[in-house]
């Protein structure tokens, strides 16, 4: 469908229209590749499209202005890190209070218990602990289904994504044994030693991997999200959830970017039953933050089988997990911001985006899908929904999602540059909606045109 030299022309336009908008951020980029590498503060922020990435002014809501004065509608959010749109007032009022009262002090505060308390009726897991990050959620989790089972293999999904967790950097090859992903940077060991890698909506592939009864835990998403959205088959996660108790494994399930269905993810969705629950990024309003919730006898285990007098050098905890700023803001956020009122907007305006996206596919015979998760959309380039990563993955296309990430951009929307992802907030408008798929219609006419 696509032209590929008219492809190439479209994007060399949209590179030097790029350009041209923004000499301030490529001023500043410049200086920055005297001081950091790639001129980025993470590597990863190389992959923006264009040249360089735009440097941030100020950001307000669904809103940014670059440091040209340009004004954006985001629909990146951070990647889920401020779902709740920038600075939402209730969470900025409530850090605003708790930096005048400390920031850290490795001491409980009544916030945590507030905090947990919220978490366990949302998720019902009753019992939580605090971390910096969901990668930090993620490693504990794995460390304490290894001490509780006594067992060391991990199954992880094909393509998932769980922060820079080692275990979870594993893809299948082409005879189906599991091997390191492509760009792996210095994993300590052979991804097969800690590591068992499966397809989403594959039970038979999941019976066989737990069958040799050495797998400590299945780590997964409920709903596939960062190589593009892929949903679950009618019942595979209670089918997931059944055979990890019948073979012994703890089942976690990591909510950060699945909590777009609601308030109490698609745990609370779908009546879900894991061992333990990993979350982080939007619950602080956009405070690095993540949390792990568990149930009592998971909570029972690690009590038995840890020592109070080595019990800051097991490897799980950090200085800053559970500090009293990103609880003050874990809170605010829960409680005032990703209100049940404020997801059913999000997830109505969600609709609407896809409903925009869909109809100019459709208008322009492009083979390309829509998949919906609440508050997220997200397209991909194959004309019917994936059911596993792997098939995602070979639906995707680098070329032309930089061109159109380019495209839109340079519009006025920020998509992720990792996939196509559009997200919600509470600040979200139906003109922002619309705005965009006024842009993304006209982009797919142009790309078509003979």
């Amino acid at each position: 469908m696509i032209n590929r030299q008219k492809l190439r022309t479209l994007h060399a336009r949209e590179e030097e229209r790029f350009l041209e908008r923004t000499p301030k951020s490529r001023e500043r980029f410049e200086k920055a590749k005297g001081v950091m590498p790639g001129g980025v503060p993470m590597s990863w922020m190389t992959k923006w499209p264009g040249q360089y990435p735009l440097f941030v002014a100020s950001a307000q809501g669904a809103h940014f202005v670059d440091v040209d004065g340009h004004q954006y509608i985001d629909l990146c959010l951070g990647d889920t890190g401020s779902m709740t749109g920038h600075s939402p007032k209730p969470t900025v009022d409530a850090i605003t209070s708790q930096l005048a009262k400390g920031m850290t002090a490795m001491l409980p505060t009544d916030d945590a218990v507030a905090v947990s308390s919220e978490l366990a009726r949302r998720f019902g897991l009753p019992l939580w602990q605090f971390t910096v990050s969901a990668t930090d959620a993620n490693r504990h989790a794995i460390r304490y289904s290894r001490l509780i089972t006594g067992r060391q293999k991990v199954i992880v999904i094909d393509r998932c994504y769980h922060g820079s967790v080692d275990e979870t950097f594993a893809t299948l090859d082409a005879s189906g044994n599991t091997v390191a992903r492509e760009g792996n940077i210095g994993a300590p060991v052979q991804l097969d030693v800690t590591t068992r890698v499966v397809e989403f909506n594959d039970l038979g592939a999941m019976e066989t991997a737990l069958k040799n009864g050495d797998v400590a835990a299945i780590l997964m998403e409920p709903a596939m999200t960062n190589v593009g959205i892929v949903l679950p088959d009618d019942r595979y996660l209670v089918a997931v959830g059944e055979l990890a108790r019948k073979y012994g494994a703890i089942w976690i399930i990591d909510e950060t970017h699945t909590i777009s269905v609601g308030p109490g993810g698609m745990t609370a969705d779908l009546g879900l039953k894991p061992d333990i629950l990993t979350i982080g990024k939007a619950i602080g309003g956009g405070i690095p933050t993540g949390t792990f919730g568990m149930t009592h006898n998971i909570a029972a285990q690690i009590a038995q089988k840890t020592e109070r007098e080595v019990i800051d050098t097991g490897g799980i905890g950090g200085t800053l997990a559970g500090n009293a700023l990103s609880l003050a803001a874990m809170r605010a956020t829960l409680t005032e911001v990703l209100t049940g009122a404020n997801f059913t907007k999000m997830i109505a305006l969600g609709n609407r985006w896809c409903d925009g996206v869909e109809a100019a596919i459709k208008e322009f015979s492009l083979p390309w899908h829509v998949n919906r998760l609440g508050a997220r959309g997200e397209y991909l380039f194959q004309s019917h929904a994936p059911r596993t990563g792997g098939e995602a993955s070979r639906a995707g296309d680098f070329e032309l999602e930089q061109y159109i990430h380019l495209r839109l951009l340079n519009d006025g929307f920020l998509l992720t540059p990792f996939h196509n992802m559009a997200l919600m907030s509470p600040y979200t408008s139906e003109a922002d909606v619309d705005a965009h798929t006024s842009a993304f219609r006209t982009m797919c006419q142009e790309l078509v045109k003979a």
